[in-house]
């Protein structure tokens, strides 16, 4: 795998493992995170302010990496990314993402999904 290939790994499992400080280490300082159907932030501060209290609220955090290729500084993954509640249950939504990586650190990190989808599985459906 590629070095870029290994940083995204890298950068997924901080994040399952709950280390939000230690993915954003991984980032570069004028990151773009865009979370597509919600809506984009910058900068490692706006990634944390986005995902802490996501983090925070769930139990348990363990992406599923199905097919994840790279190419140079382009990273693509589809993945299974699923969210432990307190009560034990499990919210799962098919996600496809898109890196980029420079000087070894994420500069652009971009998620798709299905909004709908997710809105049902946060509401317990």
């Amino acid at each position: 795998m590629s070095d870029a290939g290994t940083l995204v790994t890298t950068f997924i499992e901080r994040l399952c493992a709950k280390d939000l400080e230690g993915a954003l280490a991984l980032v570069a300082d004028d990151v773009e995170y865009d979370n597509v159907p919600i809506g984009k932030v910058h900068g490692p501060g706006g990634i944390r302010t986005t995902l802490a209290p996501f983090v925070a609220g769930f139990a348990a955090i363990d992406w599923v990496i199905s097919y994840q290729v790279a190419q140079g500084d382009v990273v693509m993954n589809e993945r299974v990314d699923r969210f432990q509640r307190p009560d034990g249950t499990w919210l799962e939504l098919p996600v496809a993402g898109l890196f980029t990586v420079r000087d070894g650190k994420v500069t652009l990190w971009r998620d798709y999904f299905d909004l709908a989808s997710f809105q049902k599985a946060m509401a317990g459906g």
